[in-house]
């Protein structure tokens, strides 16, 4: 991951959106991922990122932190694609 799961600060747009209108958020995610709206806060569509872009982590790892965090596991995901625009990589 490019920013830890409780990197709120590092992207106050996404923290914000996250934690006022999450629902947004996780639709976003799962757009910008060509997946179905629902999917946008499965520990499924964690693991695809995940795997698609050898982050190191484990379907446990996943699991608890969309348990968890599930708000802050959203947000990470969508920091991480946002910089991976930026670097033209996504």
């Amino acid at each position: 991951w490019q920013t830890g799961l409780m990197d709120c600060c590092t992207d106050c747009g996404v923290c914000c959106c996250g934690m006022f209108c999450f629902p947004c958020l996780a639709c976003q995610v799962a757009g910008d991922m060509n997946e179905c709206c629902l999917c946008g806060t499965s520990m499924a569509m964690r693991t695809l990122y995940r795997t698609r872009y050898n982050i190191p982590g484990s379907l446990c790892s996943d699991c608890c932190i969309t348990m968890w965090c599930l708000t802050c596991s959203v947000c990470q995901i969508k920091r991480d694609i946002n910089r991976r625009r930026d670097l033209g990589i996504f």
